[in-house]
C-alpha cells in the first residue's frame, strides 16, 4: 500500500468517525480523542490531516454535499420531467440520509452552525427545489396556484420537517413517509393534466400508508 493510498483511508476513516459522532451526539461534544479512537489512529495522525475539530465538521459537510450533488445528477438526468426529478430526488435524499451517516452528519452540523461552517445544506436543498419547480412552469406543468417560490417554500418545509424527525425515529425519513408526503403535495402543485400521469408514478413506487 503506497503513502497516499493509507494517507487517503485515513482521512476517510477520521471523517467516518467524526460523523458517527456527530450524528450521535453533535458537534460539541465530539471530541478530537474519541473521533481518532473511533478512526483507530492516534491523535497524531488526525492533526497531521485536521488541524482542529472544525475543520473535521468542515471535511464531514463537503463530503455530505458532494454525494447529495452527484445524487441529485443522476437523479435529474434519469427522470423524464422535473416533477418526476422533484420526488424522485427527495426519496432518494431520504435513501442516503438513512444508510449513510456522512450525509445525516452533514445536515446536522450546517443546522447548529456551531463551527463556523460555510455550507447549509438545507438551503441547497431550498435551490435545487425552486430550480426544478422553474423548470416545471416553464413547461406548463404547474397548477394554476403554485407559484414555484412559494412551493418550494412549502415543499422544504415538509422535507426537512421528516429529517428533522427522523433523528429520534428513523421510518420518518422512509420512503413510504415520503410518498404520503407527495400524494398530499402533488394535487396541489401539479396541473390537472399531468397530475393523473404524476401521484399514480409515486403510490406505485413505494407502500401509501405514511409512517407512525
Amino acid at each position: 500500500m503506497t503513502n497516499d493510498v493509507r494517507a487517503a483511508r485515513t482521512r476517510d476513516a477520521l471523517i467516518r468517525s467524526a460523523a458517527v459522532l456527530f450524528d450521535q451526539c453533535g458537534y460539541a461534544e465530539a471530541s478530537l480523542s474519541r473521533i481518532s479512537a473511533g478512526a483507530g489512529v492516534s491523535p497524531g495522525a488526525l492533526h497531521f490531516h485536521f488541524t482542529n475539530k472544525a475543520a473535521i465538521a468542515r471535511a464531514v459537510e463537503a463530503r455530505a454535499a458532494r454525494l447529495l450533488h452527484r445524487t441529485a445528477r443522476v437523479t435529474l438526468r434519469e427522470a423524464t420531467d422535473p416533477l418526476r426529478a422533484l420526488t424522485d430526488s427527495s426519496l432518494a435524499f431520504a435513501r442516503l440520509m438513512n444508510r449513510d451517516v456522512v450525509v445525516r452528519a452533514g445536515f446536522q452540523l450546517s443546522c447548529e452552525n456551531a463551527h463556523g461552517n460555510l455550507r447549509d445544506l438545507r438551503r441547497q436543498w431550498w435551490g435545487y427545489v425552486q430550480y426544478l419547480l422553474n423548470r416545471a412552469a416553464e413547461r406548463g406543468m404547474l397548477a394554476e396556484a403554485a407559484v414555484p417560490e412559494r412551493t418550494a417554500a412549502t415543499v422544504v418545509a415538509a422535507t426537512v420537517g421528516l429529517e428533522i424527525l427522523s433523528r429520534s425515529n428513523r421510518e420518518w425519513l422512509s420512503s413510504t413517509s415520503l410518498s404520503g408526503i407527495w400524494q398530499v403535495l402533488l394535487p396541489c402543485v401539479a396541473a390537472p393534466h399531468i397530475l393523473a400521469m404524476t401521484v399514480p408514478a409515486v403510490r406505485d413506487r413505494v407502500p401509501s400508508t405514511p409512517a407512525p
